[in-house]
Order: structure tokens, then sequence, then C-alpha cells
């Protein structure tokens, strides 16, 4: 019974709510957290995110929504979830009434960002969706266009972005103390097993290039600070029986930035690997692991360490995308970081399974 009750709204809270005028729940003063539901219970919101809620600032953990009731009550005794802070994918629209809800973070498989993007947007909720943002560019284009018809910020969980040595090696792609960047290199993936779920079907969003490429990707294109012009992709999969509807286990890519920089990279469910290199004109910098989440460390050509800082990754993120909203500031990695990821995505799958063309990237 507690479980079906965590699923009903009381009408009490709907009809307060609906009588309360929009900036209650559209606006909130610095000096208090916001509110966010997690949208998917699994094992990233189980294991990193609500735990990176306790030791947030300015957000807090208030509501959950899943399609597994028999997850509810142990959510609600960790963390205190008021039921009627508890919703369904069915019953997500509701939260539009609820004032204790500021964000809805995404946190569902690829393949359903779009859909649950959209319907928290159109609630007047603002939207942290995980990465990788979508399945298209398009549905990037729609998840954008969505909050910004509805006056809501759209930050992108890139992890990486809020942390000190990702920073430095971003900071350092403009101000170049080595000299002019000549080529980028960087590996990333893990060895996937049969248990690997919808990670294993391309049609979900599965396959190394989805699932890990958007690390490569980004990293490509914060370590040099450009936009890229250009690629050619290859694909190899091991293991043909474990992947599902063109999931790439392996892909290479070369992808070409303006004034003739050439950058590769590799992602792989086949074995494991982290690495971003980056080798100038007077010396070279590195982050190794430089995606982990926790340790990220590096090192200079000249001696210098980038030490592991002592810090969760993911509550920077949620934090300093709390604050953007708060102070309605830029996010750091808003919409167009995802859709610019997502368009080579699609294009190192069109390249590689078109014998390696050569696609030419649009510029957004």
């Amino acid at each position: 019974m507690s479980t079906r009750r965590s699923f009903l709204k009381k009408s009490g809270l709907v009809l307060a709510a609906s009588t309360l005028p929009l900036p209650y729940y559209a606006c909130s003063k610095p000096n208090k957290k916001l509110g966010v539901a997690l949208l998917g219970l699994g094992s990233y919101a189980t294991n990193n995110l609500a735990p990176a809620l306790q030791q947030t600032e300015h957000i807090e953990l208030r509501g959950i929504v899943t399609g597994s009731p028999g997850k509810i009550p142990q959510w609600q005794q960790k963390y205190g979830i008021k039921d009627e802070n508890v919703y369904s994918y069915e019953t997500l629209p509701e939260i539009a009434n609820n004032p204790d809800i500021d964000v809805v973070y995404i946190v569902t498989p690829t393949f359903l960002h779009k859909k649950y993007s959209v319907m928290a947007a159109n609630a007047g909720k603002h939207v942290f969706c995980e990465k990788p943002m979508a399945m298209t560019v398009e549905e990037c284009r729609e998840i954008m266009e969505a909050c910004d018809k509805n006056g809501v910020k759209l930050a992108i969980g890139y992890r990486m972005q809020h942390e000190e040595n990702t920073q430095t090696i971003m900071k350092w792609a403009k101000t170049k103390p080595y000299g002019s960047i000549q080529n980028v290199d960087t590996e990333v993936g893990w060895r996937i097993g049969p248990g690997g779920g919808w990670r294993l079907d391309g049609s979900k969003g599965g396959g190394a290039i989805y699932d890990m490429g958007v690390y490569n990707i980004n990293a490509l294109r914060y370590a040099t600070g450009l936009e890229p012009l250009s690629l050619t992709a290859r694909h190899e999969t091991q293991r043909p029986d474990l992947f599902l509807n063109k999931a790439p286990e392996i892909t290479w890519l070369d992808v070409e930035f303006p004034g003739g920089l050439k950058t590769t990279a590799r992602v792989t469910y086949a074995d494991n690997v982290n690495f971003l290199k980056v080798n100038c004109e007077n010396g070279d910098y590195e982050l190794s692991p430089f995606q982990s989440y926790n340790g990220v460390q590096g090192s200079t050509s000249d001696g210098k360490k980038l030490p592991a800082c002592n810090c969760n990754q993911q509550a920077l993120q949620m934090d300093d995308d709390a604050l953007a909203i708060l102070n309605d500031t830029p996010v750091i990695a808003p919409g167009i970081e995802g859709l610019r990821d997502i368009q080579i995505v699609e294009a190192a799958l069109k390249s590689g399974y078109n014998n390696s063309q050569r696609i030419q990237l649009e510029q957004y």
C-alpha cells in the first residue's frame, strides 16, 4: 500500500501549488537550495548522483521519478523523500504543480533522454540531462527548443568540465603555455561483458562510440579550444555475438580541426584504457586517467604535476549548475555542447560503416 500511495499525488498539494504565482517555483533565492528529482534510478543515480547530493551546497535531493515501484521505499527511507515528491514516468507532467522540485535530472538510457527532457521542460522545470545528450542532432535540437520555449535552463552532465585538472587543460588551450598545439591523442574504454544491457544495443545508444565516445570527442574539443571540420572513422567488433543493431565495440577516429590540426581518438568496450595527451610546439602534457570518477591527474614535459583533487565531481557539477540557475548565468555545459558531440558521433557512425568516408562537419 505504501508503494501505491507513493505514486498518488495528493489533491491538496496540487490545489495549493496551482494557487501560487509562477515566480514562486520558477525563481529561487540564492540563499536557498534548489530541489532536484532524479529521473531513472539505475546504478549512476543510485551510486553516484544521490550520494553526491549529500555533499552539495546549492541543490538537494527532494524527489524521484521511476518505473520501478519496488525501489521507492528504500529511496524514501534513505533520503527522506516525501510521498508527494515521488512520481512514475506516466505521472511526470504533474511535477509542474510541485514547488519542492526545481530541477529534473534525466538519468535514463540515452534513447529516452529526449522524451523525458522535453516532458520535464514542458512541466516548467530546469533540466539536467546526462550525456550522451540524445540519439541524434535532431533530438538534441528538440530538447533545446523545449527548454527555450519554457524558459528553463538546460545543463548536460559533462562532469569533467567541472573538474579542476580538466579546467586547466581547457585554459591551456587558450593560453598555450607550451606553444601551439601540434596534435591531441586520447583513448578511453573498459571491457564490457554480457551484462551490459542497453549499452550493447545500438538502437538504444549502445556501442562504445555513443556511451564512452563523448568523453574522447568532448576532450578533443576542449583540449584544442576549437570545433572540428571533418573526420574519418573505423569500427571493429571483436565479439559480434555480444553487440546488437550496429553497436561498434571499438571505434578509431581521425578528426581535423582548423589550421590543419589533426587529432586521434580510440574508444573501446574491449579493453581498459584512459588518457588524454596534448603535444605542443615546446612540450607536452597529459591527464591519465582523464575521465575517471576520481583520481584524474596529470603531468607536463617540464615536470609539473597536476595532482588529483580531493573532490566529488558530480557534486561540483550539480552545484555549479544550480548556481547558474540561482544567479541566472550561463551553465558550463549547455545543450549546444551535447549537440556538437552527438553530431560527431553520428558522423563517426556514418563514416565507419561507409569504408571510412571523410565526413565534413556542419558548424553550429
